[in-house]
Parts: C-alpha cells; structure tokens; sequence
C-alpha cells in the first residue's frame, strides 16, 4: 500500500517519513476539535490510497452531518471496503442511519456489519439492531429481541447496549432502569456511552450522589485520554435536561467550560445551556458562545442564533436575521426547515410564502420533526396566502397527531369532521401514500453519532 516511503521501522507512523502528511497529526487534531488540520492530512494520505486515512477523512464527512459531504462519505468509505475492516463497519452504520434507504442498502448494511464482526471490528452490534429495530420488514426471519438475547447467552461484549437500544426504541427504558445500570457499569470501562445511560438513569432515579460518584469517574477519566469530549459534553447535556429529573445546570455549564476550548461544539452547547437557564449568564455570555461556535462552523450555532432572532427573547425580534441564520444551518440541522417553513407560513417577512413554507416544513417533516406536519395542516387549513386544501389539511393533522398534543389532536379531528366521504377516502389514500415516502423515518432513531466510535488514535 505504499509503505516504500519510509523503512517498515517507520510504517505505523508516518511522522517520520520527510515531505509526507502524518496520520498521528490527523488524529491528534481530530481530537482537539482541529478538523481543517485533520481533514488536510487525512486527504493528502488519501489520495496516495491509504484505507485507514480514507477511513478517517470519510469520518469528517459523517460528523459534518451535511448532505453532500455524507455522499462523499459513503464514496469514500467504499473506495476502502475491499481491504479495510474499519470500511466495513463505518459503511454500514452509515447505512444503517441513511434516510430513505433501500431494501438492498440494508441487506448491504447487515452483511457489511457482519463481515466486519468477523474481521475483529467492534461497534457493529448496535447498529445491527438498530437496522433490525427499524426495518423489520426487510427482516422479517429476524427478531429483533431474540437476536439480541442470543447475543448475550454468547457472552458478546456489544450485547447488552443493543438491549438498551431496544428499550430506548421501544419506549420500555424507564421500565428496565436497574437493568441498564447493570449493563453499563459492567461496560463503563469499555464503552464511554455508558457515562451518558448512567447518568441518565441517576437523574430519572434523582441519585444525585450517585451522578456526583459518576462525574468524578469520567473527569479523572477525560484527564486520562480514555473518555471523549464529545461524552462530557453529552453528559452535560443530560443534567441540564429537564425532562429527566431535577436538572444541575451549574455542573453542566463546569464540564462544559472545562472542554469547550478543545471541543467546539460545547460552545454551543453552553449556549443552548444559557437559553434554558437565563441565570446562568447574559446576553453578552450568550453571543460569546455562539460566536466561538460559529466561528468553528458548528451549525447548531447558526440554529440557536436564528431561534433567538426569530423568538426575540435575548435580542430585538429580526426575521430577516433569523432567516440568514436559519439558511447556514439548513441540511445539518433539521429544525432549520422548520423554523424557515415557520417564518414564510406567517408572513413574517412582509408577506406569505407559502410554497417555500411547504418545501422547509416538508422537509423538517420527513426529516422527523413532528411540529411541522402540525404547521402544515394549519398551512392548508387556514389558507393564508394559498388557497385551502381540506385534504391535504387532513392528511398533516392526522400525522401531527404523533406529538400527541390537544391542538394538535383538536385540529385532525375538526378536519376529519368537515371531510365528506369521498374526499376522507381520498384523504386516506394519500396518508398512507405520506407515510410510505417517509418509511420507517418516523421511528426512535438514535443519532448518528450513537453509531460512530471515538478513533483518532489508530495508525497506519
């Protein structure tokens, strides 16, 4: 593969090779949050056809979470599937978690997880399951469970976090918390996700002595090397979640401080932190964040600033503003469409746009954004700036009825009412019609990077 550069003494790191890019460099940066650095070595080390490097370079792509890049991604990672055991997995979990993705792509994704299973790689059970949890119908000779318990009568390390899964998947976690802690501290060690489910599980038990225990162990651990930063911050989130439990956003916002300055995205997570708890700091505190946020490209920056232009709470209401906001982070970040939708539909610039407020709350929708099938039915419903469509109406009403909110349910069954028959039957075929184009992406996926692993330090 090249190795001629330099003496095999020197073959597991390129340092040492003159004029040539370095893989430990790559990784060191990636580490460090220095993606442009990572990126540069990563392709120069591509191009002269190593795997791993393409492996790594593909990675970058993924974690950008922009459509065109995640192309590329999956270009790049087949450029090395043939010889590359990494390639086979990150292949498939990319699979896995494609929106829209055929039968064939997942039949594609299992045998890929498998053979990279059986060539050593780990992190290739849980996106299994994931593919079995959601594609059953390309499945239907598996079981979902029953494959996962198999998996842990064999003693597999992956098995009980693809027991986790399926509870999160299944909407059953808070019913097995005893047994996810079990699982994770069993695979603390292992798998730093685990400090993520435990310190969920603490805080929907309200132990706060036993999440205090947990942050020490992932402080001393981060300290080490061993526990990314992208999992602190993943923790700090949790705790200043308030769906789960009585919140402790002061230690959220000191995790968040410690790794910002290495790890970009916690910016921006200090920022959303801030919006939730305005005491925690002020308007100047806030753009400081956000703007060391942007100016290391995270798109979650852009969203937050547009949503505080758009709400006018921390800065004089701006649609015009959010609106440029909105379009940086849009193909990155779902709600991007679903504000933008929101903006056109109520003619918060002068006027109403209602077809490019159809294109972005239709994107958000299938994209799984719940709120905008509700936005659309209003849209059809209530035709401003376009004329009123009952059928169309219904059809969004009956799929926003996922959020399970009283407007929402109010609003579908109004429009059920109002539908004569033969245009409820024809309101009904297309439904099913929407339902189909979205597949199984109305489902508890996890995030992506849930399929990701934390590399950086392999060499070539």
């Amino acid at each position: 593969m090249g190795f001629a550069f330099c003496s095999l003494a020197l073959a597991v790191s390129l340092s040492g090779c003159a004029g040539l890019p370095d893989q430990r460099l790559a990784n060191e940066a990636l580490k460090r949050g220095d993606t442009a650095l990572a990126q540069q070595n990563y392709q120069q080390l591509a191009d002269l056809g190593y795997s791993e490097a393409q492996v790594g370079l593909a990675d970058i792509q993924v974690d950008s979470r922009d459509p065109a890049q995640m192309k590329q991604a999956e270009a790049t990672y087949r450029a090395a599937v043939g010889v590359s055991p990494r390639a086979q997995a990150r292949l498939g979990r990319l699979l896995v978690a494609k929106p829209g993705s055929t039968e064939a792509e997942q039949h594609e994704a299992e045998g890929l997880l498998k053979k990279a299973s059986a060539n050593g790689e780990g992190n290739t059970l849980i996106p299994l399951a994931m593919l079995y949890l959601q594609y059953p119908h390309s499945f239907p000779n598996i079981n979902a469970q029953q494959q996962i318990s198999q998996w842990r009568a064999e003693g597999k390390p992956e098995a009980g976090l693809a027991q986790v899964l399926l509870y999160r998947t299944q909407g059953t976690y808070d019913q097995h918390l005893d047994e996810v802690e079990s699982i994770c501290k069993a695979a603390l060690n292992t798998t730093d996700i685990c400090y993520v489910e435990l310190a969920t599980v603490y805080q929907k038990q309200a132990k706060p002595e036993q999440t205090a225990e947990l942050i020490k162990q992932m402080q001393a651990a981060h300290a080490r090397g061993t526990v990314s930063a992208q999992r602190v911050d993943s923790v700090a989130r949790v705790l200043g979640d308030a769906t789960l439990g009585k919140t402790d956003e002061k230690t959220a916002q000191s995790l968040l401080e410690d790794i910002a300055p290495g790890y970009p995205a916690s910016w921006v997570s200090l920022a959303q932190l801030l919006y939730d708890f305005p005491e925690l700091g002020d308007v100047d505190t806030m753009m400081k964040y956000l703007d060391n946020g942007r100016a290391a490209d995270q798109p979650r920056a852009e969203l937050l600033l547009g949503k505080l232009y758009y709400e006018g709470k921390w800065v004089p209401a701006d649609a015009k503003v959010a609106e440029e906001h909105f379009q940086k982070a849009v193909g990155r970040e779902v709600a991007a469409d679903y504000y933008l939708g929101q903006i056109y539909r109520r003619g918060y610039l002068g006027k109403v746009y209602s077809q490019k407020a159809l294109d972005h709350l239709l994107t958000a929708a299938r994209n799984g954004q719940n709120s905008a099938d509700f936005a659309i039915a209003q849209l059809f419903s209530q035709g401003k700036g376009t004329k009123p469509n009952p059928v169309n109406a219904y059809v969004f009403s009956q799929l926003a009825k996922a959020q399970d909110t009283p407007q929402a349910n109010e609003l579908a069954t109004t429009l059920e009412a109002q539908l004569p028959p033969a245009q409820l039957a024809e309101a009904q075929r297309l439904l099913k019609q929407e339902q189909a184009v979205r597949g199984s992406s109305s489902q508890n996926k996890l995030d992506l990077h849930a399929l990701q692993e934390e590399d950086g330090e392999e060499t070539l």
